[in-house]
């Protein structure tokens, strides 16, 4: 909602304030489709993924067959086999927490990697919208896919110094 509000407010200013201010936007995806560099990228990723999702699922299947194991033979166990067994189930079950979180976590290792593969060419795009932005004399540049992201402005409209002497 923010951001929504921020473009209404540049705009409302730049059809008032600066005349003839030119936004443009594009479309992201829809480079990033286009860009070999960008599918082998995802390519990698998503064999890393596939890879991980099956280790995942080994463990899994681990954890299911023991576990059938037990309950088809709890009532028959000694209070410290089944004592034994209950550890190494909730073993197995942390060691496939972590494996999530190691992996497709927060910060995991697909985030890592995602971040490795792509910023090359991110800063490929954002490089091709600053000369493209420049040579069309554009003002803004919006991405239109996914959320609203500004991904370019002329330096000319940038209001935060006149914001901090207010502040001050």
């Amino acid at each position: 909602m923010k951001k929504l509000i921020v473009i209404t407010a540049v705009l409302c200013l730049g059809s008032i304030g600066f005349s003839q201010t030119k936004v443009g936007f594009i479309n992201s995806e829809a480079i990033t489709k286009e860009l070999p560099e960008a599918q082998d990228a995802q390519q990698k990723l998503d064999n890393l993924v596939r890879d991980w999702q099956g280790e995942l699922k080994k463990i899994e299947d681990e954890w299911k067959r023991k576990y059938d194991e037990y309950e088809r033979n709890k009532l028959i166990m000694s209070d410290q086999t089944r004592a034994d067994k209950e550890k190494e189930l909730v073993e197995l079950e942390n060691k496939i927490s972590q494996f999530r979180e190691q992996k497709f976590g927060q910060n995991g290792e697909l985030f890592q990697k995602q971040e490795e593969f792509m910023k090359p060419i991110q800063n490929k795009i954002f490089n091709a919208i600053k000369i493209v932005a420049e040579k069309e004399e554009y003002d803004f540049i919006f991405d239109k896919s996914g959320e609203i992201l500004l991904l370019y402005a002329n330096e000319k409209h940038d209001l935060t110094n006149l914001v901090l002497e207010v502040l001050k």
